[in-house]
């Protein structure tokens, strides 16, 4: 192994870096990117996918990453890398590369590893175990399937990616992902204004609109408007909020008699009540527990804690115990309010009411969280409800959580997922159930399923010839009946009824393997993002094959 930069010690962040990294700190904040910072990466294959995924990690400062390839840089590397040119030719492909991909970032530490994968699977198996996430690059079937049973054993998050001619794909496989802060786009304010807390109930119920001078009835927010008129809908509708859109309509006619009118008796312009009026709709949406949360509580780590439960699971559980008990059947308030109208002192106040509520939430949870601590630091005798076994070592506190843990896990815990991708090896089951039911998208001659039947019929033609199909030009012709003698057994072996038109067939022997540089480019960026979402364990990533199309502009997502 050769180091090809000097360490890098600093694991905070500076203000150079924020400002060097502000717009990625927007969307994953700081602890994100110190979780990115602290990763260790590994590259399989310095290909053209492999080093534009590898581009698109260093840049936004990955800590560091390790290249294992024992090619060497030939014409066809020159062609499709835009990091190499004829003066690579002949060299190590794997020095090459890190040397010339560590010029894009100095925060970046970069290794490489001149030795064939399969050579280092044998001799150092746990040379691969020790990074974060390991991506393997147009890696054939025998070494994929050794390598991924050793990282799925020890945890290990493994993409494995590959472009042929106008097809790409990215698979996923990670036993457990767990995921705080998945950042949904489709996330409503929590205001609770239809199971309104006390707080809140005392801070709007001591505000009287009719009282209000102009300015300030101009500046009271939306929210308290919505309240105030919400109180005078249930009095008139048997204590039931408006349930339905004609319901919900006609409160908006009701908060309409709330706005006030010039002498002339025309209304005035306040800007408030037009927001309230806008807000109606989503504002009085019942309060539920997320359905994704309800399978998290019911989920079995959830349910039976034990000595070697991760932190997600127990504050999971934590969480689980709040909603039963204080919490009434809803999560932790979230203690954030949108930006509206109204005056600073008025908009401060409502927004200390919510942090409040939260903070009291916050607390009870923290209370729950500590009582499992004790309970798991218990003898299996005395509580072997929570540790699901009765001979176990005392647990330690949980490691890695912090105040600020416990923070975020209840500002999200609407928000909590949990991914779980089937393993290589159950892929590549013959049986495999999941394959059957997608056969039907073999009919469809615009699905991209086809391409994953190809993918696998293409590893299948390496593990017999040693070579892809129509890798040499005098070859591409002969390749053809092989690859689709290939193509038949997988089929049969799933039994599908259905077969790969030879158009398909021939234009991956036509492909010979090779990458565009564009589509490696695209797949680049695409694998890097999921690679950063388990980095960071932030956002949801693919479960767990993603296809794109070039020739149409298409793509496909499966779990297979």
């Amino acid at each position: 192994m050769s180091s090809a930069s000097p360490a890098h010690s600093d694991s905070g962040l500076s203000g150079d870096k924020s400002k060097k990294y502000d717009r990625q700190l927007r969307l994953w904040g700081d602890h994100g990117q110190v979780a990115l910072e602290t990763a260790r990466v590994c590259l399989i294959n310095a290909t053209a996918t492999g080093t534009e995924i590898l581009k698109n990690l260093i840049l936004p400062g990955v800590g560091s990453f390790t290249i294992v390839d024992d090619k060497k840089v030939g014409g066809d590397d020159i062609g499709n890398n835009f990091f190499l040119d004829k003066d690579s030719l002949g060299k190590a492909r794997a020095q090459v590369t890190t040397e010339l991909l560590l010029e894009l970032n100095e925060d970046v530490n970069g290794d490489f590893v001149e030795e064939n994968v399969e050579t280092l699977l044998e001799n150092n198996s746990s040379f691969f175990t020790n990074f974060s996430v390991v991506i393997a690059t147009s890696l054939p079937e025998k070494p994929l399937l050794q390598l991924s049973a050793l990282l799925w054993q020890q945890d290990v998050p493994l993409l494995s990616v590959a472009s042929i001619g106008l097809v790409s794909w990215v698979r996923i496989a990670v036993p457990e992902h767990c995921i705080v802060e998945s950042h949904p786009d489709d996330a409503i304010n929590d205001l609770r204004l239809d199971v309104a807390f006390p707080l809140l109930t005392d801070y709007c119920d001591a505000i009287n609109m009719a009282e209000l001078s102009k300015k300030d009835h101009s500046h009271t927010p939306w929210l308290v408007i919505i309240y105030k008129f919400l109180q005078q809908w249930k009095e008139q509708h048997d204590g039931h909020p408006p349930k339905n859109y004609q319901e919900k309509k006609q409160m908006k006619e009701l908060i309409r008699t709330g706005i006030r009118t010039n002498d002339e008796g025309v209304p005035e312009d306040e800007e408030n009540f037009e927001e309230a009026l806008r807000n109606v709709n989503t504002a009085l949406l019942p309060t539920s527990l997320p359905d994704s949360v309800k399978t998290i509580f019911n989920d079995e780590a959830c349910t039976s804690l034990n000595a070697d439960s991760k932190p997600f699971w127990i504050l999971a559980r934590a969480l689980k115990e709040f909603v039963e008990n204080e919490g009434n059947g809803c999560l932790p308030l979230r203690g954030a309010i949108p930006d509206m109208t109204a005056d600073s002192e008025r908009y401060i106040a409502l927004q200390g009411v919510y942090r409040e509520q939260a903070s009291q939430h916050i607390a009870s949870i923290t209370n729950h969280l500590h009582e499992l601590e004790q309970n798991l630091g218990q003898d299996g005798s005395a509580n072997s409800e929570l540790r699901g076994q009765s001979e176990s070592p005392p647990r330690k506190s949980p490691d890695g959580i912090t105040e600020n843990d416990i923070r975020t896990f209840c500002k999200n815990a609407s928000f909590l997922r949990v991914v779980r991708s089937r393993s290589f090896q159950q892929e590549y089951q013959t049986d495999n159930s999941k394959i059957t039911d997608l056969a039907y998208n073999l009919e469809d001659e615009d699905s991209e399923f086809v391409h994953y039947v190809m993918l696998r019929a293409v590893q299948r033609f390496y593990t017999e010839y040693n070579r892809y199909p129509g890798q040499y030009a005098e070859t591409v012709d002969g390749d053809v009946p092989k690859l689709k003698a290939c193509t038949s057994k997988l089929t049969q072996e799933w039994g599908l009824t259905s077969c790969v038109k030879d158009d398909f067939i021939q234009e991956y022997c036509r492909y010979g393997a090779s990458e565009l540089h564009s589509v490696a480019a695209y797949m680049g960026g695409c694998a890097a993002q999921e690679a950063i979402k388990l980095l960071t364990r932030q956002f949801v990533p693919i479960n767990n094959l993603y296809i794109y199309n070039a020739a149409k502009q298409t793509s496909l997502t499966l779990e297979v």
